[in-house]
């Protein structure tokens, strides 16, 4: 997969960016994970990609939404805690804690050893339909204890 060299320029994403998401399968046809790519219009081009499972962790008593991103010489992984809003809604959560728990880590290959840390990288996800019945996401992240961004996603499905 082509990747966007960086830096990206500001009026690379002057005309938006499309997103695709892709199922992956194991070899008997079992869904496994998803890719989610991000490329820039109307290039084409590669600006990331994520690939999203389920996972249990090392202790845990239920699976987590694992999301991992490529990095040229490694990569992040992000653990989230799902929970049900008492809306009915969705919140996924990576928050502080010890290593081993639901939260942020950066994996570096470096001279053949792999060496990974926890990030204090959180971020909070609130899906939800709206009043209208249309599905929105809230997402913050935060490093440390300061506020980072804060986004919101209405979503459509594809035509």
């Amino acid at each position: 997969m082509e990747q966007l060299s960086l830096p990206m320029r500001p009026l690379d994403v002057a005309h938006g960016m499309d997103s695709r998401v892709r199922v992956i399968r194991d070899r008997d046809g079992q869904q496994v994970g998803a890719a989610w790519l991000r490329t820039l219009r109307p290039s084409g081009r590669y600006v990331f990609s994520g690939c999203y499972s389920a996972r249990l962790l090392p202790g845990a008593a239920r699976p987590s939404v694992h999301v991992a991103f490529p990095l040229e010489s490694g990569n992040v992984q992000v653990f989230l805690r799902p929970a049900v809003s008492p809306g009915g809604g969705l919140v996924l959560e990576s928050p502080p804690g010890l290593f081993g728990q639901d939260g942020a880590y950066v994996v570096v290959h470096d001279g053949g050893k792999d060496i990974a840390a926890r990030v204090p990288l959180h971020e909070t996800f609130r899906l939800y339909r709206d009043p209208y019945g249309v599905l929105r996401t809230d997402h913050e992240l935060r490093m440390g204890r300061t506020w980072m961004m804060r986004l919101h996603y209405k979503m459509e499905r594809a035509r």
